[in-house]
């Protein structure tokens, strides 16, 4: 199967059950292929009719474990013997951590749910400790983060915005000491966990996707 597998899906999808922004499906390929054909866990934050569960079914193959999340009850009705479907809010802490107690840590985390600012912030704060180390943790639709009813925060921090000062934290180590303290071996240094657990932030068009790695202490040297 090619890198449009995705796309193809979509465009021969006749279910009416897909609700997706067409340039989307490269970026997927681009993040999720290495997790292709292996024994993973895939969380998607809004389940809407089904549809992309059932596409991530067929994308990923049948080691995948598919789990969605919805604060609707109706999508109980999507899950069958290879979707499981968990009922809930995502900016519920005690329910996240009773899903994540339920499935173990997700390999993937898709956040397709609510949309608005506290939802796609409260969410990532919580789960991204929870995914496995080399997983992915990738929001979408972040158009609404300019788009003023999906606000819902009293500081006004968009999700967008939240990503880019995450940005700064992978040069953490520079703000806690010089550059040039680098070039001798350190074997502590007291950064966030963010400049200690993100390996790299890509910002796309409406999407931001997360890769999580653990960070090794920078050390420059000629050799």
């Amino acid at each position: 199967m090619d890198m449009n597998d995705l796309k193809k899906y979509y465009e021969h999808n006749t279910n009416k059950d897909l609700n997706k922004w067409k340039h989307y499906f490269d970026i997927y390929d681009e993040n999720f292929s290495k997790f292709r054909n292996k024994k993973v866990t895939i969380l998607e934050i809004g389940v809407f009719r089904g549809g992309s569960l059932k596409m991530w079914k067929e994308y990923f193959g049948f080691k995948a474990k598919i789990i969605g999340i919805d604060i609707n009850p109706l999508c109980k009705q999507f899950q069958d013997t290879d979707i499981k479907i968990f009922i809930g809010d995502q900016t519920n802490e005690s329910f996240l951590k009773s899903v994540v107690s339920e499935i173990g840590q997700p390999d993937i985390i898709i956040d397709d749910g609510g949309h608005t600012s506290n939802q796609q912030i409260s969410s990532f704060n919580f789960l991204y400790e929870d995914l496995k180390k080399g997983g992915v943790y990738l929001v979408e639709d972040t158009h609404t983060s300019y788009t003023q009813e999906f606000q819902d925060r009293v500081d006004g921090l968009t999700f967008t915005e939240y990503a880019k000062a995450l940005s700064d934290e992978l040069n953490d180590w520079y703000r806690i000491a010089d550059y040039k303290s680098y070039k001798k071996n350190i074997n502590n240094v007291d950064v966030s966990y963010w400049a200690k657990n993100i390996y790299k932030i890509s910002f796309y068009n409406s999407v931001i996707a997360i890769d999580k790695r653990p960070s090794e202490i920078p050390f420059s040297q000629i050799r």
